[in-house]
This record gives structure tokens, C-alpha cells and sequence, in this order.
């Protein structure tokens, strides 16, 4: 896949490009039906499957609150360079591109510089200053700049109450702890990302399980408590179980994310995990002293890996 974070590193249109445009936060299934649509239509026309999206989110670069993203901007570009993309434009969102008017930015953009012959969107999309921009617009576009317009159905899940696949749908379900839910929406697990740095060393001196302490990378943080996960380090994967918290047994109350990896043995300071986050177990409790806190979490790990047991055979 080829990256490109500025419109004005393209020399020359892309053959036959076949487009889709958004934030693309999460990359969850909806999404990934969307860029199998493009890499579709791309064959179908010998052409390039291009994806646009931007960074920073563009109510952020507005000076707008936004929301906590689901994925930060690494992760958003391997996950949309794994489903196979050709081309992703990573654009850089500030006043000068919120000031493109949605007609500059179809011709002077999509078609003259990127080489639209065709844009797979949702049927909600807006673009342009003012966000003027909408299906409407570019189909009265279409003959006198040579292009098409397709607009996508939305992805529904079929196995609940939830019709639309959408990321503001996603986010609350992990804010409200519901990791194994988000996973039939995302198509993976939800993942958090961060540094392993130095914690107060009780893990393994007063508990008996040592647990790697890290300095979260990402926006958006599951409910508090005590997870099932599995965990990517630069010496492997492996089992464990992580507490996102603020250890209210020990009364100090500094919020932590600790994850104890089961069979590990590995010096991992100042490197970075991945903590995959398979089902929540139970909710942080303050415990009445370190020994019955040790207990607990030698049931938590019991329980965890009976649930990592069984989400590996399925």
C-alpha cells in the first residue's frame, strides 16, 4: 500500500481511481465493507483503490471537542493497509483544507489531482467548507467530470438490537465494559496500545503475580475493572489478565492499567504491548487486606484462561 499525507505529493492522477472518504474510526466491519466494495470496483475497471482519510479527526482540528478514538492514527493505518487498499491518503485536516469549497474539492481534488472515475460513500456523507457537499451535489457533477457515484448500504448486525454498524455505537459499548460485544462489530478485538514503564512494584514482591504497567497510548479506555486478554510483546503473545484501575485496595488512588502475563519471564521496560481485550471478568472491588486480593486474582486467572481457552477454539 502506498501512503500519501499530502495532496500535493501526488505527480499525477492515479489510473482509474475508485475512491471512498471518511475517518474511518474503529475500521470495524462497516467499514471493511466499504473498502471491499472499492478493491471490487477497482478490478472491475482496471483501476486504483484509494482511501481518504484525515488526521487529525476534523471536529478536533476545528477546535470542536471530538470524541475518543477508538483507534489512534497507527493502528487506523495498518488495519485499513491489511484489507488490501492500494492507495491511502492520510490527509492533514486544518482551516486551509475546512476552507476547500465542496466543489473545488470534487474537481480539484477528486478528479483532476487523485483521478476519480468513481466514489463509494454512505448515504450520509458531507464534505466541503460548511460541509455543503452530499450525494446530491456530486451526481449532478458526475457528466461533466466523468465520474460515478455509488452510495453504499450500511453494514447491520444481524445477531442483536444493534442495526447499524457505526463507531459512536462501538465506543459506548466499550466505555461500558463490553469488550466481547465490540469484537463482533470491529472484527477483532478491541486493542490499547502503550509503553510498559516502571510501577510500584507490588505486583509480584506483595502479590505474587508481577504485572507490566503501562503508560496508555490510546484515546478511549474500557470500563474499569479486571479483563481476559492477550498480549502482543516484542518477545511474543501470551495470556493474561489486565485491571484498568485505581487498585482501591492498596488506597492510593493512582489509575493504573496492569497486566499480569501468564508463563512470562521476559525483561519488557520501555517497550511497547499491545493488550487485546477478550471479555471483562468482574468489576475493580476494594479488598479488606493483600492476601484476599491475592485470591481473587488467582480465581480471576483461572477464569480468564478458560475464557482465552475457549475463544481459541472458536
Amino acid at each position: 500500500m502506498e501512503l500519501i499525507k499530502n495532496i500535493d505529493q501526488i505527480d499525477s492522477p492515479f489510473k482509474n481511481a475508485v475512491i471512498t472518504i471518511g475517518n474511518f474510526d474503529g475500521v470495524h466491519k462497516g467499514h471493511q465493507s466499504l473498502f471491499r466494495q472499492v478493491i471490487k470496483k477497482a478490478k472491475e475497471i482496471n483501476g486504483t483503490s484509494v482511501v481518504m482519510t484525515f488526521a487529525p479527526h476534523p471536529l478536533k482540528a476545528l477546535g470542536i471537542s471530538g470524541p475518543a478514538l477508538i483507534t489512534r492514527r497507527d493502528q487506523k493505518l495498518e488495519l485499513i493497509e491489511n484489507c488490501g487498499i492500494d492507495v491511502l491518503l492520510c490527509i492533514r485536516f486544518d482551516m486551509a483544507f475546512a476552507s476547500i469549497t465542496a466543489h473545488d474539492f470534487i474537481e480539484k481534488i477528486l478528479v483532476n489531482k487523485i483521478g476519480m472515475k468513481t466514489i463509494i460513500i454512505g448515504a450520509d456523507y458531507s464534505f466541503g467548507k460548511d460541509r455543503l457537499g452530499n450525494i446530491d451535489l456530486l451526481k449532478t457533477q458526475e457528466d461533466r467530470l466523468g465520474f460515478k457515484t455509488i452510495v453504499s448500504a450500511w453494514t447491520n448486525d444481524t445477531d442483536s438490537d444493534l442495526k447499524r454498524i457505526s463507531s459512536t455505537r462501538i465506543r459506548e459499548i466499550i466505555m461500558d465494559g463490553k469488550v466481547d460485544q465490540a469484537m463482533k462489530f470491529l472484527g477483532r478485538h478491541y486493542q490499547i496500545r502503550g509503553k510498559v514503564i516502571q510501577g510500584r512494584e507490588r505486583g509480584g514482591s506483595q502479590l505474587g503475580f508481577p504485572t507490566a504497567n503501562i503508560k496508555l497510548h490510546d484515546e478511549l479506555c474500557p470500563k474499569l475493572g479486571v479483563y481476559a486478554v492477550t498480549v502482543e510483546t516484542t518477545k511474543g503473545n501470551f495470556w493474561g489478565v489486565a485491571n484498568i484501575g485505581f487498585s482501591p485496595t492498596f488506597g492510593d488512588q493512582m489509575f493504573t492499567i496492569e497486566v499480569h502475563i501468564f508463563d512470562f519471564d521476559h525483561d519488557i521496560y520501555n517497550t511497547r504491548i499491545r493488550v487485546n481485550m477478550v471479555k471483562r471478568l468482574r468489576d475493580e472491588k476494594k479488598f479488606a487486606n493483600i492476601q484476599e486480593l491475592s485470591k481473587q486474582i488467582e480465581k480471576d486467572i483461572e477464569i480468564a484462561k478458560d475464557i482465552l481457552e475457549k475463544n481459541g477454539r472458536s
